[in-house]
């Protein structure tokens, strides 16, 4: 029995986030990037007052404040994807996944063909009310979402770009 406890507790451990500090844009591109907490302000920078957090049953969860992030627009511009045509862009995915395991997808033409360019932040620096403590230094946020806690990753680390079979 102490041996069962002791194996709930470790993978317990093992379950919650680490912080962020950098994530790796990966996958079907000519060379993979790494972008720490330090090279994200090269980029230009964007500041939203305040977004509400809500769950799939658009019930509010919480809010974040005082954002500041980078339009993810602005990073996979620098990324050379692994194809020749244009037009084939339209087939290909981005897997954004977070140091618990959590995950979401974006279709590359919600990223680029979207009317604003700040629909997907990741975000450097924000105030959660009600406060705690959010797992990771970098977070993403897509904030055109009506059920915004959906694609709310905290403690962003990777970035996989695939082509659909």
């Amino acid at each position: 029995m102490k041996y069962l406890f002791a194996i709930f507790i470790l993978c317990g451990m093992n379950s919650q986030a680490q912080e962020s500090k950098q994530f790796t844009i990966e996958g079907d591109v000519k060379q993979k990037l790494t972008i720490n907490l330090a090279s994200l302000s090269n980029y230009k920078k964007v500041s939203i007052d305040s977004i509400t957090i809500l769950n799939h049953l658009l019930q509010r969860k919480s809010s974040i404040k005082n954002i500041k992030g980078v339009p993810l627009k602005e990073i996979l511009s620098q990324v050379e994807i692994n194809e020749s045509s244009p037009k084939k862009l339209s087939e290909y995915y981005l897997v954004c996944s977070a140091t618990d395991n959590y995950k979401v997808v974006f279709s590359w033409n919600e990223v680029f063909n979207a009317k604003s360019e700040n629909n997907i932040l990741i975000l450097t620096d924000f105030v959660a009310d009600p406060e705690k403590a959010e797992k990771g230094n970098i977070a993403m946020i897509a904030t055109t979402d009506v059920a915004t806690g959906r694609r709310f990753v905290k403690g962003l680390n990777k970035i996989s770009i695939h082509k659909v079979n």
